[in-house]
């Protein structure tokens, strides 16, 4: 490993609270019971997958949703029910990316969708007086703009050719072990953090072994 200079964020799970059964409750409320079975934590079926690559617009999902799941709701009750699972900015770990962006490199990598990504960042921009989420990193990617999702190889490739990272250089931090294993695979430094961790800890241990050993 060399010195690293780099450092990939993924959003939910790291930086931003999710809970994935507050969508799935939601949508059982509303009468779709086997909701799991097309979305979770670790797995999309082939319309949530769509929808996270941007191969179909919000109008068309939704269309799509009603006729797989066979149900009649609303296009807003749908979108409220996939947002449920939003929750709030870890505002600590917000502020540590400052500290870390007078020594790193700062990129965001998200599987999200243009319905959710409207959803967080309006958060934000309320959150921090009219700015964008963007302006904590270098460049923030998100798969429905990218076209391409974690832990899909060239997802990581797209962006460490575009940015032109050295890959021993480069540390990805992501909340699902899938997308640990992808990031392997692309040759990436990686991190784990499970929900048991605190981000600022573990990452400090890890920067700092990193620097003895270079």
């Amino acid at each position: 490993m060399g010195r690293i200079k780099n450092i990939i964020f993924d959003l939910g799970g790291v930086l931003f609270e999710v809970d994935y059964n507050k969508t799935s409750d939601a949508f059982i409320n509303l009468g779709v019971q086997n909701f799991d079975n097309y979305y979770k934590h670790d797995f999309v079926s082939v319309l949530f997958e769509k929808l996270e690559t941007g191969s179909i617009s919000p109008e068309n999902f939704y269309i799509e949703f009603r006729n797989i799941t066979h149900c009649t709701l609303t296009n807003q009750q749908i979108e409220i029910a996939w947002n449920a699972m939003l929750g709030n900015f870890y505002i600590d770990r917000l502020d540590y990316l400052k500290e870390l962006k007078k020594e790193y490199n700062l990129f965001l990598f998200s599987n999200t969708n243009e319905i959710h990504f409207e959803n967080f960042n309006k958060k934000f921009f309320n959150l921090y007086n009219n700015r964008n989420l963007s302006s904590l990193f270098v460049k923030d990617y998100y798969s429905h703009l990218l076209k391409k999702r974690k832990p899909n190889v060239d997802s990581y490739k797209k962006i460490i050719c575009e940015q032109q990272l050295i890959l021993s250089e480069t540390l990805f931090i992501d909340d699902i072990l899938k997308n640990i294993d992808g990031a392997k695979n692309a040759g990436l430094q990686v991190l784990h953090l499970l929900p048991t961790m605190d981000l600022k800890t573990e990452l400090e241990i890890l920067l700092e072994i990193n620097k003895q050993l270079n």
